[in-house]
Parts: structure tokens; C-alpha cells; sequence
């Protein structure tokens, strides 16, 4: 696995995943920079329209406006692994398409998941990753809880979703599911290693090509037929 991890790292570097890593951070940054936008003007709305409140307490005042701009930057950090993971769905089959150029023979490579099916993945784990983020922010007060929390549930939401499309391009997603299920230890394992660039600042940003390259060479490596069997035969 670490030699998996070792090439999916060198995969970044070339220049087709250097193109998406361009269109997927300029679309991770304008989300973020966006949603920064209207809450920081929602703080100072309730700041200024709600002067009343803060009338003969200015450090209340202050108070609330530094308490707004901790917690915007806080949140939004915990926001960047859903954001980058619905991010990601638009691109998750092309990075795919170049992994597999590379590790896979002409005729063994996937086929793209139906951009509905895909959207759909990448918009519902986006969804369950905010709730296990937010759960872990609301832990916040109990240093080392939360980063346990943080650190294992994206182990398991990243590995979960970045496997089973790696898999779903070869098989049903009901085969894929059940794959998983099958090897959920080695597939864990890589999700941990993918929950670090999570927790890194500014790797975080490099999660979907990391995880697609990590997890499309561990499918092959699941699937390899064993000496004396018959080779799989991928559907086209």
C-alpha cells in the first residue's frame, strides 16, 4: 500500500492531474470565499442592525465580532472536506480515466459512472461528511476527542466513497458496496492515509486526486486474479 501511496503522490505532478488540480481549486476556493462572504456580512449585519444591544457594553460588541471571525475561520476549515469532496464529484471519473491509462492494460480499463450516479454520490457522502464534521467542531472543547472523531470518521466517509467509484467502474454499485465490505481492512487502511491529507492544511486541497490515484491502484491490487484462476473480465 505504501507503494500505492508512494505513485498515487507522483500522480499529482503530471500534467493531466496538474490541470484538474487548477479547475478543482479554483472551484473549492470560490465555494469557500464565497460562503466566508455572506457570513461575515451576516455577523456584521447583527453588529451594526442590532446596535441596540451592544449600548453601554462596547466590549460586548467586540466581543461578538471577534467571537464571529474565530469561528468563521474554524468552521470553515471543518467545511473544507465536504466542499472539496462535492468539488471533486465533477472530476472523480477523469482522474480515474488517467490512473487507469496508467495501471491497467487498453482493454481492462473502466467505464465512466453516469454522471447522475456520480453526482449523486459525491452530493450525499458530502452531505453525511458535513454532519460528522460538524459533530466533531461541536466536540471542540475536548481536545484530542475531536481530533479522533475528525481523523477516523473522514478515514472511513473518504475511503467509503473514493473505493466504490474506483470499483463501480468495473461493476454494479451493489458489487462495489459489497467489495468494500469484503476488504474492509485494507480499505480503511488507505482511507487513513487519505485522512491525513485531510487534516494537513493545503494538502487538503489535493484530497480527490490523492484518494482517486490511491484507491483505483488498491482496486487493481483486490481484484488481481491469483495464480491458477481465470483473469477477470471487465465490462466495457
Amino acid at each position: 500500500m505504501i507503494d500505492d501511496a508512494v505513485e498515487s503522490l507522483r500522480d499529482i505532478f503530471t500534467p493531466p492531474f496538474r490541470a484538474v488540480l487548477l479547475k478543482s481549486l479554483g472551484l473549492t476556493v470560490a465555494l469557500l470565499a464565497a460562503l466566508w462572504l455572506i457570513l461575515e456580512r451576516g455577523a456584521i449585519w447583527l453588529t451594526t442592525s442590532g446596535s441596540s444591544w451592544f449600548e453601554g457594553a462596547p466590549w460586548l460588541k467586540t466581543l461578538v465580532e471577534v467571537a464571529a471571525g474565530l469561528g468563521l475561520f474554524v468552521g470553515l476549515i471543518f467545511l473544507i472536506a465536504p466542499v472539496a469532496m462535492l468539488v471533486a464529484g465533477f472530476f472523480l471519473d477523469e482522474l480515474a480515466d488517467h490512473v487507469e491509462a496508467r495501471i491497467y492494460p487498453p482493454d481492462r480499463q473502466g467505464r465512466a459512472v453516469p454522471a447522475v450516479t456520480s453526482m449523486g454520490l459525491a452530493l450525499r457522502f458530502s452531505l453525511v461528511a458535513l454532519a460528522v464534521n460538524l459533530a466533531a467542531f461541536a466536540l471542540w472543547l475536548l481536545p484530542g476527542v475531536n481530533a479522533l472523531v475528525f481523523f477516523f470518521a473522514n478515514a472511513y466517509l473518504f475511503s467509503r466513497e473514493y473505493f466504490e467509484l474506483a470499483a463501480m467502474r468495473f461493476r454494479s454499485p451493489e458489487e462495489a458496496r459489497s467489495l468494500r465490505e469484503k476488504h474492509w481492512l485494507p480499505v480503511l487502511a488507505a482511507g487513513l492515509l487519505i485522512a491525513v491529507f485531510v487534516a494537513t492544511p493545503l494538502l487538503n486541497l489535493l484530497t480527490p486526486l490523492f484518494g482517486v490515484g490511491l484507491m483505483a491502484r488498491l482496486h487493481k491490487r483486490l481484484t488481481a486474479p491469483k495464480a491458477g484462476t481465470q483473469p477477470v473480465v471487465f465490462p466495457r
